[in-house]
């Protein structure tokens, strides 16, 4: 077994305009100084990285992570999550995700496209430099507003969603096998990689392809009703990647999983700050431990009622609390008797 790396931040829902969240050095000062061990960078943030320039050179990315390591501190991950949205759009959503792209290729489908898959790929040799061996995205979705089949889905439409969804990611994959890094995909709603079998359906049409990991987040999965802990034991050898990010649900006779249209404080489920929220955060770190997972644990801020930066201070004892310094011997070693071939066979009888 392993003990669990962190805690890590993300750093995406931190960064603004006002210091110390405007510019990397003091953002890894204020999260050095509340505990934290690594940061997760968001690559879409150019105050966090230049992307391109880490991949392209490796004297910027050593400088980039001697930088942060001089705070010390650790980069765990770099994050691709608007760019591996922009991968695949369906045209229901053209407009509202247009947002994620440059300027001047919004309201251009294709330019759009390449420039998402451009960024993929940038984001595994930047990666490689900067000596990380998984990343975080999202698979981006052809066939989410389908997702409640009404009027029915024709047939076929699923089988072909997913082969064109392979398609696109796996060149991309490919990429990320040649510089040794994992795709962790954060299996997310408005994803179509949205649960357990969304994944196995994606994992079968790239020919269960090595890199093609994923990213927990229990939290995605309180919102779903979907066994949080039960994911584990079916996926642990894939998981990569560790998002520590509470949750909860409290349905009402008005509301259920589709929320009302409401706003997040006022729908059944919502994102919390650590320890706020229903997520056995025990059991999953035990249940990591146990699988000998061996990334970081990376604190998500997301919630509609705290303070963030109260969130931030909390999760870093939080996270540090729950990691769980594994065990190097049983705990009945002192009654061991010792065994050798032949002492074995006398316990059984057959001597």
């Amino acid at each position: 077994m392993t003990t669990i790396k962190g805690p890590a931040i993300f750093l995406a829902q931190f960064m603004g305009d006002a210091a110390p969240f405007n510019k990397l050095e003091t953002i890894c000062k204020w999260a050095a100084d509340l505990g934290y061990k690594g940061i997760q960078i968001p690559t879409w943030d150019n105050r966090c990285i230049d992307l391109q320039k880490a991949a392209e050179s490796k004297t910027y990315a050593d400088e980039l992570k001697g930088l942060v390591n001089s705070y010390g501190l650790a980069i765990t991950e770099l994050s691709t999550h608007l760019q591996g949205q922009l991968v695949a759009v369906n045209p229901a959503y053209d407009t509202l995700f247009d947002g994620f792209a440059p300027e001047n290729i919004r309201g251009n489908y294709q330019a759009r496209t390449e420039w998402a898959v451009n960024q993929l790929k940038y984001a595994a040799k930047a990666s490689q430099n900067l000596g990380l061996n998984a990343h975080a995205t999202f698979s981006g979705a052809l066939l989410w507003h389908t997702v409640y089949p009404w009027p029915q889905r024709p047939v076929g439409l699923v089988e072909k969603g997913f082969t064109e969804l392979a398609n696109r990611w796996l060149p991309i994959l490919n990429v990320f096998d040649e510089y040794g890094v994992d795709v962790c995909y954060e299996i997310h709603p408005g994803e179509d990689l949205h649960d357990g079998i969304s994944y196995e359906m994606f994992l079968e049409k790239v020919n269960n392809h090595q890199r093609a990991c994923l990213l927990y987040d229990p939290s995605h999965f309180v919102l779903q009703c979907l066994d949080y802990l039960q994911y584990i034991d079916f996926y642990h050898e894939r998981i990569k990647m560790f998002h520590v990010k509470d949750a909860e649900f409290n349905a009402t006779g008005k509301q259920g999983v589709y929320g009302g249209y409401q706003s997040w404080i006022n729908r059944a489920g919502r994102f919390r700050s650590l320890g706020d929220g229903q997520v056995d955060f025990k059991s999953i770190f035990s249940k990591l431990a146990q699988y000998n997972y061996k990334g970081w644990a990376v604190l998500e801020w997301e919630c509609c009622i705290k303070n963030s930066e109260d969130g931030a201070r909390e999760g870093a004892a939080f996270i540090q609390n729950h990691i769980i310094k594994v065990t190097e011997k049983a705990f009945d070693d002192f009654a061991g008797t010792g065994a050798d071939e032949n002492f074995n066979k006398q316990v059984l009888g057959l001597q």
